[in-house]
């Protein structure tokens, strides 16, 4: 008899995004004349822009050529799009990098699920709470997070609360770790870290011999100059961090999928002979096996994105988002709601009232107001009582949205 990888029974029945799908669905069903609102999930609205288009429509006449057919790719990613990436979102910062530490994938989602094929399964893991669900969905499903516990955290992984109490900025884990998930700005809270409180994380790490593991998928918008877009604008992250990043929210990718991961050379782990590999090495490793590699099409719609074109088209769509944010975050709080987050992120992390629980709240919305939202404690125990608004809608659903509210 074959048998399953036991620890995918751990996991809650459906993922939060896919329950959130089943209230929506039967609500609708029950409900056929309801115009619903949604807020919930952080897909974008907005097309993709026209010079992302207009690549793309020239890459697949190249598709349609003998003479410029591509097929299989590298792995790693096209050359033309990693010396971009480094030329455009890096070397502005004060970052050098290798194009060979550059990784291009189809989104951050894959690649902050699939490190985890290159670690331990004895690491122990620490992450911030509420968190995106992918970081302890995927330990678990690996057999690093342990048992769950009655209070639904995993007894295996170590939680850093981020609430009001502590302005949602984590503090130091206080027993020995060895992988660290940091995501600024921050799903699902929308804030931030400063330059200065990401150092501490970066000398902590470098202190402990841990990894940090920096989803800096929303650094697109950040407004502000005192947060880093970069975990690699800190001195002493290229000897302990990995960043991802990712196009969806940026430019819109999120029914194109693209994205790359970065893991410079001088982060390394320990072998079982106690020697130190390479990180990048194992991770090209694994990429090469698992990884045909990101589409050739999708790969220029990419490079188009840093385009002079691509660059204010792809402005334009981060600003209409973040008005969206600054709407929500003052329709809310003129509702009387306490609001943290929208202000460098498309996220709206809000204080449910009268101490009512997330999900309750969630119905409340759907049912009363026909607006989805995401209950706070589906991101972790810490996210009881909050709930998140995407801004990442229709400029006039958001309004109308937060005059169902007012």
């Amino acid at each position: 008899m074959v048998a399953i990888n036991d620890n995918f029974q751990k996991l809650p029945g459906s993922y939060l995004f896919s329950e959130i799908a089943k209230r929506v669905a039967a609500y609708k069903e029950s409900n056929p004349s309801a115009k619903i609102i949604r807020m919930g999930i952080g897909d974008v609205t907005l097309p993709l822009c026209d010079a992302v288009i207009k690549a793309m429509h020239k890459a697949v006449d190249e598709m349609a050529d003998p003479s410029t057919f591509h097929g299989y790719g590298p792995e790693q990613g096209y050359k033309f799009l990693i010396d971009t990436i480094i030329k455009n979102d890096f070397e502005p910062r004060g970052v050098c990098l290798e194009s060979d530490e550059i990784f291009i994938s189809d989104g951050a989602k894959s690649d902050t699920g699939n490190i985890g094929d290159i670690l331990g399964l004895g690491n122990v893991v620490a992450v911030t709470d509420p968190v995106y669900p992918v970081y302890v969905d995927t330990n678990v499903m690996a057999g690093r997070a342990g048992e769950l516990l009655a209070d639904g955290r995993w007894s295996r992984i170590v939680y850093l609360p981020c609430t009001a109490k502590n302005s949602f900025v984590p503090e130091l884990p206080k027993q020995k770790v060895d992988v660290i998930y940091l995501c600024f700005p921050n799903n699902p809270t929308g804030t931030t870290l400063t330059k200065t409180q990401l150092t501490e994380w970066v000398k902590y790490a470098l202190a402990n011999d841990a990894l940090i593991l920096f989803d800096a998928a929303y650094e697109a918008f950040i407004q502000e100059d005192d947060v880093p877009h970069s975990i690699y604008e800190i001195d002493g992250a290229k000897q302990c961090a990995i960043e991802f990043r990712s196009f969806s929210k940026t430019a819109g990718f999120t029914g194109t999928r693209c994205g790359f991961t970065v893991i410079p050379k001088d982060v390394t782990a320990v072998g079982m002979n106690g020697e130190k590999v390479q990180l990048n090495r194992l991770w090209n490793r694994r990429q090469c096996t698992k990884f045909n590699g990101t589409a050739y099409v999708i790969q220029r719609a990419a490079e188009a994105v840093y385009s002079e074109e691509g660059k204010m088209q792809v402005k334009d769509t981060i600003d209409y988002y973040m008005t969206n944010a600054k709407i929500i975050r003052n329709g809310l709080e003129a509702a009387g709601y306490t609001v943290f987050g929208g202000k460098n992120s498309p996220y709206v992390w809000a204080k449910t009232p009268d101490g009512m629980d997330s999900w309750t709240f969630f119905d409340y919305l759907l049912k009363e107001k026909n607006i989805v939202a995401t209950p706070g404690v589906g991101f972790g125990v810490s996210g009881e009582g909050y709930i998140r608004f995407s801004a990442l809608g229709d400029k006039d659903a958001t309004i109308e949205a937060m005059k169902r509210l007012g």
